[in-house]
């Protein structure tokens, strides 16, 4: 690990001089108040947190949930799409998920990966007494001011509409400028540090480089304007995009500015690195503000919240559902299991010539060019799982991840995390937060990766009604070869089933479309669990396919692989709705010429599966209204 937690991203070593910045960030309540721009400024806005360390942003990953398909949906996906193709950064994978918890309050979350140098990681502090610091990119105005305040630290509520213009507006053909001109920055040497522009603007961006002992004086009078008169205070806390700070040094500053105008950018010296210690900001020459930078940042209040625990619920009766073959289509028709690639189709997953696995199964694979190697990415999540026990829901989001990044090959190396979760205040949130982490926690431990980075998004209530707790990880794993990724499983391949976890039905698909959500989740094991993982990462290269077990259980899993694989099976297993449907702990398809030490649960061949048609499959699994 070269950079953890505390920047704007967390940054591993790959080796060969290589490394990888990653995080995710949420983007929640202006997605619930404006779809399209709310999911834009997202994308946009963790593209500058992977500029920020020096990295070029290679891949885009999104998580987004909401209460059912529809215009709110397709106008986020629209919105990640216009942004993410235009800025030409490849949007490679992630997870859809409808529940009506999320009805009033939709989830967006954007994970990028960036690449760099191991020797230029770079991170947003203030150094250098008498350094310039200078503001370039878009101008400012007063879209986005309060967006830190009036929607982040909110509940929602009816008059949503009155927040608009707290919503940030997105400008990707300038934010792709700005990828462009920070990366030549970086590269000649003239930048010491850069920091973006995100929530709370300049005010959040400039206390978080003085931290640490320096200071900054900014004089707000300075920063280029595209609308009249606005006040210190405006400016301060605007969160126009497309903008960042550089740290500069006095004779490098004309090289910068040379840089900024052949990219067409705004840009202006707003201030300098002092010993102060503290922020202080001037408008006309006057001092209007000034603190120091630690109350802002590491020394702000602390608030220890009380916190209800629940008790363990007992386990649910079973859901009444149908006979296999019609709960196999109606659940692979359903909207949370259906295929997703009408949504890909609306990304550009190829730009930049990388992507060597896209989305769909498991984890997307990006090559490391010019070597052969390559990276595996996934975006997982858990829900429902949480609702019924955070501690299991943090664990399994962890689990997935990891699991999803071993089946396309790569050894899992590190996670980034965005909690999302209602009201803090409330003490049985707190409890459910505080869990879930201890969950997450566990989970890392038994497979020995850290979390290098995160965002935590809370107060994710509407009219008093919280989401489900919703703990997302992002994982990214080295993957030794990419032209030894798993695919499809081929005609008279052996399937194994690897893993032997608990299932239930409480927390899972089958419950969620016959029955209402109740009970306690199926325990883990986490050093079966690990051990699985280990295990997926080193057999992929020799499979054919290597499948994770997850939404929908092992015959939704089945069905996934039979139909990108255009192949069906002939399987012996028993006509049992817990061990076809039911989820729990990790467990995996694996597809294989070679005789493996694990369950062999049939063969590949023919055009059926489950004695169901691939074609009747097929058309369940791809229908989109």
């Amino acid at each position: 690990m070269l950079q953890g937690p505390g920047e704007n991203a967390g940054v591993v070593d790959l080796g060969d001089g290589e490394a990888v910045a990653f995080k995710v960030e949420s983007h929640n309540h202006p997605s619930a108040v404006e779809p399209f721009q709310g999911a834009a400024t997202g994308i946009g806005g963790i593209l500058r947190d992977i500029i920020a360390m020096g990295a070029r942003p290679v891949a885009l990953l999104d998580g987004l949930r909401f209460g059912e398909p529809g215009h709110m949906f397709e106008r986020a996906v629209a919105g990640i799409a216009n942004y993410g193709n235009s800025v030409g950064v490849p949007t490679v994978g992630g997870e859809t998920v409808f529940d009506p918890s999320y009805a009033d309050n939709c989830l967006v979350n954007a994970m990028c990966v960036g690449l760099l140098p191991t020797e230029r990681v770079l991170k947003a502090q203030a150094r250098g007494t008498g350094n310039v610091v200078l503001l370039y990119g878009a101008t400012t105005g007063r879209d986005g001011i309060g967006g830190a305040s009036v929607l982040a630290s909110q509940e929602l509520g009816e008059e949503d509409a009155d927040k608009r213009p707290s919503v940030q507006v997105g400008d990707p053909f300038t934010g792709n400028k700005l990828i462009e001109s920070s990366l030549e920055l970086v590269e000649s040497g003239l930048v010491e540090s850069l920091q973006d522009l995100g929530a709370a603007g300049l005010a959040s961006s400039l206390s978080e480089m003085a931290r640490g002992g320096g200071g900054i004086d900014v004089h707000l009078d300075r920063v280029p304007l595209r609308e009249e008169e606005m006040e210190p205070w405006e400016i301060m806390i605007s969160e126009s995009q497309e903008r960042m700070v550089a740290v500069i040094r006095p004779e490098k500053l004309a090289a910068v500015e040379e840089v900024c105008e052949r990219w067409e950018l705004d840009h202006a010296p707003i201030g300098e690195v002092t010993e102060t210690a503290e922020l202080r900001a001037f408008f006309d020459g006057d001092l209007v503000g000034a603190i120091p930078a630690a109350y802002l940042t590491d020394e702000a209040p602390r608030y220890e919240v009380a916190r209800q625990p629940r008790a363990p619920a007992e386990p649910a009766p079973a859901p009444d559902g149908p006979p296999t073959r019609q709960a196999l289509l109606e659940l692979l028709a359903s909207p949370n299991l259906r295929s997703r690639n009408w949504i890909f189709r609306r990304y550009d997953q190829l730009v930049g010539s990388r992507t060597i696995r896209r989305p769909g199964l498991d984890a997307a694979v990006l090559r490391l060019q010019p070597s052969f190697r390559g990276l595996a990415v996934s975006l997982d999540g858990a829900g429902r799982v949480a609702r019924l026990d955070p501690h299991t829901g943090g664990a399994t989001a962890v689990l997935e991840a990891a699991r999803n990044v071993a089946c396309a090959g790569g050894e899992p190396l590190a996670i980034t995390d965005c909690l999302n979760f209602g009201n803090p205040e409330k003490p049985e949130i707190a409890w459910e937060l505080a869990e879930a982490i201890e969950g997450m926690s566990a989970a890392c431990e038994a497979l020995g990766i850290p979390v290098v980075s995160g965002n935590v998004s809370l107060y994710n209530d509407t009219d008093g009604r919280s989401i489900h707790p919703t703990p997302i990880v992002g994982c990214v794993g080295l993957v030794p070869d990419v032209r030894s990724v798993p695919s499809t499983w081929r005609e008279g391949d052996a399937i194994y089933l690897a893993g032997e976890p608990e299932l239930s039905f409480d927390g899972s698909e089958y419950q969620a479309l016959y029955g209402e959500l109740a009970g306690r989740p199926a325990s883990l094991d986490l050093a079966r669990e690990a051990q699985l993982i280990r295990d997926l990462h080193e057999l992929a290269p020799r499979c054919s396919l290597v499948h994770d077990v997850s939404e929908g259980g092992l015959a939704v899993a089945l069905a996934e692989a039979a139909i990108v694989s255009g192949v069906g099976a002939e399987l012996e297993l028993p006509d049992d709705a817990l061990a076809l449907f039911g989820e729990g702990g990790g467990f995996a398809i694996i597809a294989s010429t070679e005789d493996l030490p694990y369950r062999r649960i049939g063969s590949a061949g023919g055009a059926t599966l489950l004695d169901v048609p691939i074609e009747d499959l097929r058309q369940a699994y791809e229908v989109t209204t």
